[in-house]
C-alpha cells in the first residue's frame, strides 16, 4: 500500500485492459486448487488466448485477489470473500464490488504502479493521452529506481485509459475489444467531446457506498497502525500512502459527507469528532476491512443508517 521506489511494476498486462468476466474466470478456476495459469490447456480452460491468460493472472494479482503460496496460486482472503463458491458477488452484479476492485488496484503501487500514480499523484483535471504519458514518464524518471522503456509507459497510459473510459461504438472493433472493463461504469475518467482529451475530476460519487469507502479507511488505518486519523489525512494521504479523496475522486465536502453516513450506520464502532475546526475519525472497535464488506453485503449498515 505504501509506495516504494524499489518495488514497482509496469507493462505486465500484455497490453490488455481488465475485461468483464476475466476475474470471475480466473478466480473460479483456482477454487479447485489446480495450477490453471501454468497448465498446458490454460487457454482452453479459460477460453482466451495465451497472452490473455497471463493478463488475467496479472489483473488478479494487481487487484489483490490471488497470491503465490507453496501450493501455487491461491485466492487471498478478499479474493475468496468475493469469488468463492459462496462468495458475496462472484459475477460483479453489485456496483459496490467494482468500486472495491478499483480501490484494490489503485492502492497497489507494487503491482499496479501506473494506476497508483494516476489516482494518487496525477491531479490534472483535463489532459490528453500524450500529456498523461509524458507525466507518467516524468514520475518514473524522478521516483522509480528501475529504468522503464518509454514504450512500456505509453502502453500503461493507454491501457489505463481503456480500463476507465467507455469505448465509443465502432464497426471496426473486434467483439472482444468492444467489451468494456467493468471499471468504466464508475465514471472516474471520461472522454471530452470532439476528441479534446479526457477529464477526471472530483465529484459527489453518489454510487460509491460508504461501506466501500470504509473498507479503504480501515485498510489504511491498519496499515498505519492507527485507531484515529484526521479527515485531511484521509483526503490527501499520509506521505507515500493512498489518498482516499484522490483515489475515489471526491471533494473534501463529499468525503466528509460519506464518512458521516458511514459513522451513522456504525455508531458504536466509528466516530467523527471536530476539535478547533479539525475533523478526526476514530475507530472505537477492532474493525477489519472484511467487517466493512459484511456491513454492505449483509445489509447491516443500510439498516442501521436508515
Amino acid at each position: 500500500m505504501r509506495f516504494d521506489f524499489e518495488r514497482t511494476a509496469f507493462g505486465r498486462h500484455e497490453t490488455f485492459a481488465l475485461r468483464f468476466g476475466w476475474l470471475t474466470k480466473g478466480a473460479q478456476a483456482l477454487i479447485g486448487g489446480e495450477p490453471v495459469f501454468e497448465a498446458e490447456d490454460a487457454t482452453v480452460r479459460l477460453g482466451v488466448g495465451k497472452n490473455m491468460v497471463s493478463s488475467i493472472r496479472y489483473w488478479l494479482q494487481a487487484a489483490r485477489l490471488i497470491e503465490r503460496s507453496e501450493m501455487g496460486w491461491t485466492l487471498t482472503d478478499i479474493g475468496a470473500y468475493v469469488f468463492d463458491d459462496d462468495g458475496c458477488d462472484p459475477y460483479l452484479e453489485d456496483e459496490a464490488t467494482i468500486w472495491l476492485l478499483h480501490w484494490l488496484i489503485a492502492s497497489n503501487p507494487a503491482l499496479a504502479t501506473s494506476w497508483w500514480w494516476f489516482f494518487n499523484r496525477f491531479h490534472k483535471p483535463e489532459f490528453t493521452g500524450g500529456e498523461l504519458t509524458t507525466a507518467l514518464q516524468d514520475f518514473v524518471k524522478a521516483q522509480v529506481q528501475s529504468r522503464v522503456s518509454p514504450s512500456t509507459l505509453k502502453s500503461d497510459s493507454e491501457v489505463l485509459r481503456r480500463m476507465y473510459v467507455r469505448s465509443a461504438p465502432s464497426g471496426n472493433l473486434q467483439i472482444e475489444e468492444a467489451l468494456d472493463s467493468p471499471l468504466t461504469v464508475l465514471g472516474l475518467i471520461t472522454e471530452l467531446p470532439e476528441a479534446h482529451g479526457y477529464e477526471s475530476r472530483p465529484a459527489a460519487r453518489e454510487d460509491l457506498p460508504p461501506t466501500i469507502l470504509g473498507f479503504a479507511v480501515v485498510e489504511l488505518l491498519r496499515e498505519l497502525g492507527e485507531m484515529q486519523l484526521p479527515v485531511a489525512d484521509l483526503m490527501y494521504g499520509p506521505v507515500g500512502y493512498p489518498a482516499l479523496g484522490a483515489v475515489f475522486r471526491l471533494t473534501e465536502g463529499d468525503l466528509l459527507a460519506k464518512l458521516e453516513r458511514l459513522v451513522a450506520g456504525m455508531p458504536h464502532k466509528l466516530e467523527l469528532r471536530e476539535t478547533a475546526g479539525v475533523h478526526q475519525l476514530y475507530v472505537l472497535d477492532d474493525l477489519t476491512p472484511i467487517d466493512m464488506l459484511d456491513a454492505h453485503y449483509n445489509g447491516t449498515h443500510q439498516r442501521a443508517a436508515a
